[in-house]
């Protein structure tokens, strides 16, 4: 679906716009995005102050519960992150071809490599001429899959195995994640896996909005309010 309109540049009269819409992003995976985002943003801050607790609190212990509390909050928040991401997984089977391109990333096509040649070129602010998609480029489609979909199926399988810990033997959580823990070794090694895994996410995460503001300003593409609305809007403009 696209729309084309024409917009004055100006009284001028020295320049026409073209812009033109295309619907890209549809509810379901909006809202998935947004309330990953929120979901990442707690898992972090939590999960940092649960590798590194407040080194003192005033008044006895039995009554505070601030520990408790961010324990919560990180649990919480996991359980929303897991079951938003397998809802994403299934939008990408009844969605459309966009919600698609998070998870299947076409290697196989020569044409794909020949433009992430030139993708990598554009960030690195050796090519002028900017190519624009409806959906990911192919940069932004490998980064999105090698950093977000496995970091965030990483993070799912040991945040659960080290929950079902804390659950005991038996219980779901350790009936269906217990098996990470011996493959890694021993608990604690899971602990830092998933600590560094942490720093992983918030690497592509500053990556990621930078890259989107970038997009935005330089390639004259709307992304940050694509996630929004929807609608991808392309700008060029053009002698009158």
């Amino acid at each position: 679906m696209a729309l084309e309109k024409q917009l004055s540049a100006g009284d001028s009269g020295e320049k026409v716009r073209k812009q033109t819409a295309v619907y890209v992003y549809e509810a379901p995976v909006r809202l998935w995005h947004w309330v990953t985002v929120l979901c990442i943003l707690t898992l972090c801050i939590s999960g940092y102050f649960i590798g590194s607790p407040l080194p003192a609190q005033p008044g006895e212990a039995s009554d505070n519960y601030l520990m408790g509390y961010i324990r919560f909050a990180h649990f919480a928040a996991g359980y929303i992150l897991a079951i938003a991401f397998v809802g994403r997984i299934y939008w990408a089977f009844v969605g459309n071809s966009h919600a698609r391109e998070l998870f299947i990333v076409p290697v196989w096509r020569k044409q794909w490599w020949s433009e992430l040649l030139h993708e990598l070129r554009w960030y690195l602010f050796l090519e002028k001429t900017p190519k624009k998609y409806i959906g990911h480029n192919p940069m932004g489609q490998l980064a999105m899959f090698g950093f977000f979909v496995i970091g965030n199926f990483f993070m799912i399988i040991t945040g659960f195995a080290l929950y079902g810990e804390g659950l005991g033997v038996g219980s779901w959580a350790d009936r269906w994640f217990g098996w990470v823990i011996p493959l890694f070794g021993q608990s604690q090694d899971v602990h830092t896996w998933h600590h560094l895994g942490m720093w992983y996410i918030i690497i592509f995460v500053m990556t990621h909005v930078y890259v989107a503001v970038r997009e935005d300003i330089m390639s004259r593409q709307s992304l940050i309010s694509t996630m929004v609305g929807g609608w991808r809007m392309f700008k060029d403009d053009k002698p009158d």
